[in-house]
């Protein structure tokens, strides 16, 4: 019965983001193989042409386009996951990425993408996990005797367990990185971390000689390592494909696992752990050295140049390292120095914030710079310092004086950082090296406002004509107002483009039936309350919600056209009825993609039901509104009898 209104696409739109990737890079067929990171969609594709990556540049929602070791990586941000579930969705990834149709890259660059790949998955809970100890070791700071408290056991323990027991992590992630059972390589994962192989290289360390097959084994232990596990997850994909090749259909669903599990675990116990264990010492060893021979060095380094790294997207390969330092050390000054990098661009970012003339460029920054807070920089990296350039250089300066100063206190980091930015500056507190945590805030303090003053004093380079442009465009939305006349508000309860209810497919509507008002053709998904007042009802099938403001005026939500068929689908309700609301409170969010795949208008109706009380003036159409600029102002006449 109605058409489908013209969608102004938002960052929301998640799944059509990801099908509109897909067919921006050349469809289906032209991609071989899809991961993710924190913030990145990474894409290995047959073909990669100039026009793709103008294409999916100038997608709503994505901020940037890298192409790095032979991926294809678009920068989302912290959204990212909902866009590769729908394009690992369409993509049906276990069966259609083919490992032969890659093109060939270098081995710096598949290390990188397999880091990329085994990490980015779980490095959030590494990150909250990092979080709760530097938590609990400020709490101890402040009150040393909850040191002593069950609650303090309870607490440690649990922030230690995603550490103790990485290697599963790595089997889940590394397995389908490398298309092998994953639940033979848990199971052999699982082996290396188990208490009773930690007891025994225990007793070898004591002087034992325990040997198997004849063969003397070594006192590595396994949990919380990294390449041992990586190494094993790799190995087995050859070792699962040769056993699967060679045995009977009828047979192979048992003894596949069986004999994996078999040759695996000795074989990583035997060489395999011993000897990328070693390797990774030998990394952690060599950056120590550096550090050793020249701290400054190696703080002006990483804190003025890790952000440059990051732009390359090759940041997860030091992971092993730092977490290396820490199972070796007990502390890892790396991630100190990369937090004062991640800090500088936070702050660079809020330069731009405070510097910046257009509101665009305001809006942007700051909500780049919150999220930088987290230690998520891409969104300020791209969003806006690579953009203007100085902002960028700036932050670089000022993490590279923040990191020497720290170094001059010989910071470090106590508790793995998943994510290390102004949140995790807490985990260089240790009571054995009291000037770390100094050293830590005085850095941070140099980095972050040190990047916001140079920002202040060199500029963005922001163009005039741009500024000009948005007062002129502002300007003119202040003059023309949606509605003119009388004295009582109705904001809007949705941001977009507002329309003329007579205008509106739908004769109960468009007559004035149900009340005189607007539509708005939505570009967001959630609707605010217009006013403060009461909930006075809430459709069944949720596309509806009917108000009462705390002086009469009843307002209706009318959600899209026809909605009422899909039956509650898509449509997530936030308060009850008869309950209290503010304007601005969140009232309910819909699925946008849901809704136009079922083919109905996003097209909102607010209508005032008891307009007849009121009197107001002739409506300004085609203008676009955030939800909390007001939409209708009103003259109370006399009740009518």
């Amino acid at each position: 019965m109605w058409g489908i209104g013209k969608m102004s696409k938002t960052i929301r739109d998640y799944e059509k983001l990801a099908v509109d990737i897909i067919e921006a890079v050349g469809g289906k067929n032209n991609i071989i193989k899809a991961s993710r990171c924190a913030t990145r969609l990474r894409l290995v594709l047959k073909e990669t042409t100039n026009e793709a990556k103008e294409k999916v540049s100038g997608l709503t929602g994505v901020i940037t386009v890298v192409e790095n070791g032979g991926q294809f990586q678009v920068v989302i941000g912290t959204h990212v996951g909902k866009v590769f579930d729908k394009v690992a969705s369409e993509l049906n990834l276990d069966s259609n990425a083919i490992e032969e149709d890659a093109p060939k890259a270098s081995v710096l660059n598949r290390i990188i993408a397999t880091m990329s790949a085994v990490f980015a998955p779980f490095i959030y809970i590494l990150a909250a996990a990092g979080i709760l100890q530097g938590t609990l070791i400020l709490i101890n700071m402040v009150n040393p005797s909850f040191s002593n408290t069950g609650t303090y056991e309870v607490l440690s323990f649990m922030s230690w367990a995603p550490f103790t027991f990485l290697p599963i992590f790595i089997a889940v992630t590394a397995s389908k990185h490398f298309k092998t059972n994953m639940f033979i390589a848990i199971a052999c994962c699982a082996a290396l971390v188990s208490p009773d192989w930690a007891a025994i290289a225990g007793r070898i360390a004591d002087g034992e000689s325990i040997r198997f097959l004849g063969i003397s084994l070594a006192e590595t232990t396994y949990t919380s390592s990294v390449l041992p596990p990586l190494f094993l997850v790799w190995i087995l994909s050859y070792v699962e494909r040769f056993v699967e090749k060679k045995l009977p259909e009828v047979v192979k669903s048992l003894f596949t696992p069986l004999i994996c599990f078999v040759v695996m675990v000795p074989l990583t116990i035997l060489a395999i752990g011993p000897l990328s264990d070693g390797l990774a010492t030998a990394i952690a060893n060599g950056y120590n050295y550096l550090y050793d021979l020249a701290p400054a060095v190696a703080a002006a380094v990483i804190g003025g140049l890790w952000q440059v790294v990051v732009i390359f997207g090759v940041h997860w390969g030091v992971t092993p390292m730092c977490l290396a330092n820490y199972d070796m050390y007990g502390r890892d000054t790396f991630q100190a120095f990369q937090t004062m990098a991640v800090i500088a661009q936070t702050g660079a970012v809020l330069g731009v914030f405070i510097k910046a003339k257009s509101m665009a460029t305001k809006n942007i920054s700051l909500s780049a710079g919150i999220t930088g807070l987290f230690g998520i920089t891409e969104p300020a990296i791209y969003g806006v310092n690579l953009r203007f350039k100085k902002p960028f250089i700036c932050g670089c300066i000022a993490g590279a004086v923040g990191a020497v100063v720290g170094s001059f206190f010989n910071i470090a980091y106590y508790a793995y950082a998943g994510l290390p930015g102004l949140l995790t500056v807490v985990n260089a507190i240790t009571p054995d090296n009291s000037s770390s945590f100094i050293g830590m805030l005085l850095g941070a303090a140099i980095s972050f406002f040190g990047a916001i003053i140079l920002v202040q004093v060199v500029g963005i380079g922001e163009k005039v004509e741009d500024v000009q442009k948005e007062a002129k465009n502002v300007k003119s939305e202040e003059v023309n107002p949606v509605l003119t006349a009388g004295n009582r508000e109705i904001k809007s309860p949705l941001a977009g483009k507002v329309i003329e209810l007579a205008k509106v497919n739908d004769p109960v509507f468009s007559s004035g039936a149900m009340g005189k008002g607007i539509a708005i053709e939505p570009n967001d998904n959630k609707v605010y309350a217009p006013f403060n007042g009461t909930v006075e009802f809430v459709a069944e099938t949720k596309h509806a919600i009917g108000l009462k403001s705390e002086d009469g005026v009843e307002v209706l939500i009318h959600v899209g056209m026809d909605t009422v068929k899909m039956n509650g689908r898509g449509f997530d309700v936030k308060i009850a009825a008869n309950s209290k609301v503010k304007a601005g409170d969140l009232l309910l969010e819909f699925d946008r993609s849901a809704i136009e795949k079922e083919g109905y208008s996003l097209i909102t109706p607010v209508v005032i039901t008891n307009s007849d009380s009121y009197d107001h003036n002739t409506l300004c159409v085609d203008q676009e509104v955030k939800n909390g600029k007001a939409i209708i102002n009103l003259k109370e006449l006399s009740i009518q009898s």
